[in-house]
């Protein structure tokens, strides 16, 4: 039978064992639709009952601008080497131990394009942390630090044309003309795309387009 969503919130709840805090993390290339199924499970999982799940998104690590133009890196922003991979996974290991005390991640303003630091609170309740991002199951680099801090990755896999059509929205919703956004898309992002696709044989789960639940959100 077809994956559902269903299937996964049940999937999501049974990685919380015995009390501890698990974290679940969600792959899968630019607008593949990982922001999409990580608000969707959070708000699904806390619906019923005093909040126990938390999405912490990997975006809040990305390099400032003022660093990538120091570094040359602007052209590339959001390849594998504009994040700070040590500090996300640093992150991720304080999430897995510290329990006791809120736990403040970085998030990232669209609007702005830049990370915002301290801005997502995880409290002690959270018994699930959900996080998401291109590059969860690199191998290579600070990278591979990341991986073993989850309990699960989860890989999102999307129709091409439609991923594309959502990348395309998002950078024009942000301010970039049509032509540019086109540029980008095939360019910098469709680069990362490749690499990403190389890491899905590394998850758990691969989940299919149709296992979002309707109407499907559009990633931001």
């Amino acid at each position: 039978m077809p994956l559902t969503f269903d299937d996964l919130l049940d999937r999501a709840r049974g990685l919380v064992r015995d009390g501890r805090r698990a974290v679940l993390g969600i792959a899968g290339s630019p607008g593949a639709g990982k922001t999409t199924l990580a608000e969707h499970l959070v708000r699904a999982l806390n619906a019923d009952g005093p909040p126990w799940a938390a999405h912490v998104p990997m975006d809040g690590f990305h390099l400032a601008d003022v660093v990538l133009d120091r570094l040359g890196r602007r052209d590339r922003k959001g390849a594998p080497d504009t994040f700070d991979a040590a500090g996300y996974a640093a992150l991720l290991r304080r999430l897995r131990e510290d329990t006791e005390d809120v736990v403040y991640a970085p998030g990232f303003e669209r609007v702005l394009e830049q990370p915002i630091a301290g801005a997502i609170p995880v409290p002690p309740a959270a018994r699930l942390v959900v996080t998401e991002g291109n590059y969860l199951l690199v191998a290579e680099g600070s990278w591979a630090r990341v991986r073993p801090c989850l309990d699960e990755v989860w890989f999102c896999e999307a129709d091409e044309d439609e991923r594309i059509r959502r990348l395309v929205a998002r950078h024009e919703e942000f301010g970039k003309d049509h032509e540019a956004a086109v540029t980008w898309v095939l360019g910098t992002d469709q680069h990362n795309a490749d690499l990403v696709a190389t890491t899905r044989k590394r998850a758990d789960l691969v989940v299919p387009a149709g296992a979002l639940p309707a109407p499907v959100l559009p990633e931001r």
